[in-house]
């Protein structure tokens, strides 16, 4: 597993992680806890050293579970010698909803005042049994929030007292460019971003990676694998569950617009006949000057295992790049 630095100024990470959203139990279809935590045990005996999650994944449960994991495996203590890094993030806030179910909690609302995030990170410290957050990112706000001093002064307050390490923030899917601006008066409170980029949408290139690249930032890249479209899976008849936010992600109209685009790709993926589309895909989200590090989700070891191969690999090459931004 290759090896890098989070930005100049971010920690040591594998360019291969482990996106922890899957394992939630929510959102993506059936989970098996015993599954998830062999997954997540595959991630790290591979050498992944880094996992993303967020205290909304499944209400706190892939929190959670990342804790039984580390216990197992020896607890804080060990996770520091083996220099594994748990970025989580906050921002949807299923505490303070109106509504609750039977376990309390209620439906997701953005909550980025203050205190709400200083609480939160609380949370996700008792729940993680960390010593202190490695890495904590703003989830996905909306701009109104993100003009609000609020959460940077959260994140500021948070690395001051020693409760994180790095600051993050996770830009909006499809907001790459609209809010890349944000950055330019905010970017000192931030160590990385995490950024929505993969073969089929790659907006963040226009305005966002050259900010993070002048201001110094680490890129963490999500959605690599677009929901699991760019591993070659699906056709235009596949179907999700109720309880799979690809429902409405992969929608069939989204399938018609994906998967010719896609297939368009097939002379990439030739040029690699022993690695998996899933490999190359993986490849490419490392392959930018200004990404570090992507954290393809996972649901079980099979899927950690081709994940964690793309990481021996290394970036495409500048030919590769060119065939990409002639076929898309």
């Amino acid at each position: 597993m290759q090896t890098t630095t989070l930005g100049p100024r971010g920690p040591r990470v594998s360019v291969i992680g482990f996106g922890a959203w899957a394992i939630g139990g929510r959102n993506w279809g059936p989970t098996d806890d015993d599954v998830s935590r062999a997954a997540l045990h595959a991630a790290l005996d591979a050498g992944v050293t880094l996992i993303d999650t967020a205290d909304v994944y499944g209400c706190g449960h892939s929190e959670t579970l990342i804790a039984e994991v580390l216990r197992a495996r020896g607890g804080e203590a060990a996770r520091q010698r083996a220099g594994l890094l748990i970025a989580t993030k906050a921002g949807n806030d299923f505490y303070h909803a109106a509504a609750a179910d039977d376990r309390g909690y209620g439906p997701i609302r953005q909550n980025y005042d203050r205190d709400y995030l200083m609480t939160a990170a609380e949370r996700s410290l008792r729940r993680l049994g960390v010593d202190a957050l490695d890495i904590l990112q703003l989830h996905s706000g909306d701009r109104a929030q993100l003009e609000r001093d609020d959460p940077w002064d959260a994140l500021a307050t948070l690395k001051r007292q020693g409760k994180i390490r790095w600051a993050g923030w996770s830009v909006q899917s499809f907001q790459e460019t609209a809010q890349a601006d944000l950055l330019d008066a905010r970017h000192g409170v931030l160590d990385c971003l995490q950024v929505r980029y993969n073969l089929l949408e790659r907006d963040a290139e226009r305005e966002l990676l050259p900010r993070a690249r002048r201001y110094g930032l680490g890129v963490i890249v999500r959605i690599p694998l677009l929901f699991g479209l760019l591993t070659g899976k699906f056709t235009p008849a596949s179907t999700f569950g109720p309880d799979d936010h690809r429902r409405m992600n992969l929608a069939p109209e989204k399938l018609a617009e994906y998967l010719p685009r896609l297939a368009a790709l097939q002379p990439l993926f030739e040029r690699y006949p022993h690695q998996t589309r899933t490999q190359v895909a993986l490849r490419f989200c490392i392959s930018h000057p200004a990404c570090h590090t992507t954290i393809p989700g996972a649901k079980t070891p099979g899927q950690v295992a081709e994940n964690a191969a793309a990481g021996d690999l290394g970036p495409l090459t500048d030919d590769d790049l060119a065939l990409v931004a002639r076929l898309t």
